[in-house]
């Protein structure tokens, strides 16, 4: 008799505070994660409902990084599903378990598959972070457009008709004037669109939630884990007035795993 396969426990990060969008990204990450893999939600435990903006993602980030190096529970990779949203270096610092960003891994599959891909967000507002990230990437040349829906954060779950109805406007656009050959998704709230899009169009869509679980689940299989040469070396110990807050303090035993 075998012993039964170790089960990878991801822990998905959601950087807003709404708590029925974790509950949709969660069931998004489960639907395609493997048998063995746990899939754990986790809520930024303060900050705004939804993040459009740069203000509202710099708290964000905050927030996440205390969220992460607060849980009690032991894991084996972090996903953080905030779109375009910072925090993902700080957070690489802080554990030594693969970070997986999941605008960084929609965008790095889109690039097997496609020659050029296209990202399609929620706000004008949004382009900005989302075009830093790519060119912080080094993606420019692979990146054929940014372009939006012009609907909110919140406005999704409520309205998915509508939702559903100008993702398949921005991504035709986007086959047809600007040369992509693949589109991603780029809001964390819009998982569960992309089976709909990618029949009607016929190219590959890419959902970042399910692109950073499948490769936090091959470096996990892989045994392969964050540098800690340089860039994402552990933060020189100091004295960080506030940080984490007393109450969050109180349940932490430590920065996650970091074996």
């Amino acid at each position: 008799m075998t012993d039964a396969a170790p089960r990878t426990r991801l822990l998905v990060v959601n950087p807003n505070t709404t708590q029925s969008m974790t509950l949709s990204i969660v069931e998004t990450a489960r639907r395609y994660a493997q048998p063995e893999t746990e899939i754990i939600g986790l809520t930024a435990p303060w900050g705004a409902p939804s993040i459009e903006g740069y203000f509202e993602g710099f708290l964000s980030a905050a927030a996440v990084m205390e969220a992460v190096v607060t849980y009690p529970e032991p894991y084996d990779a972090v996903v953080m599903a905030g779109f375009g949203e910072p925090g993902r270096e700080g957070v690489r610092e802080l554990v030594s378990v693969p970070v997986m960003d999941i605008t960084e891994c929609a965008m790095l599959m889109a690039c097997t598959l496609g020659h050029r891909f296209s990202v399609i967000t929620t706000l004008e507002r949004a382009i900005p972070s989302i075009e830093e990230v790519i060119c912080s990437t080094g993606l420019e040349k692979r990146c054929a457009s940014v372009r939006a829906l012009g609907l909110a954060v919140l406005t999704l779950e409520r309205e998915p008709d509508l939702t559903r109805r100008r993702l398949a406007e921005e991504a035709e656009n986007a086959l047809e004037r600007d040369g992509a050959e693949v589109i991603v998704l780029g809001c964390g709230g819009l998982g569960g669109f992309d089976k709909v899009l990618q029949s009607r169009l016929n190219v590959p869509v890419i959902d970042g939630i399910v692109a950073a679980v499948k490769m936090a689940e091959a470096c996990c299989d892989y045994g392969v884990q964050t540098s800690k040469k340089n860039a994402f070396a552990q933060p020189r110990p100091k004295p960080i007035e506030g940080w984490p807050s007393a109450a969050a303090s109180a349940n932490s035993q430590g920065p996650g795993r970091v074996g």
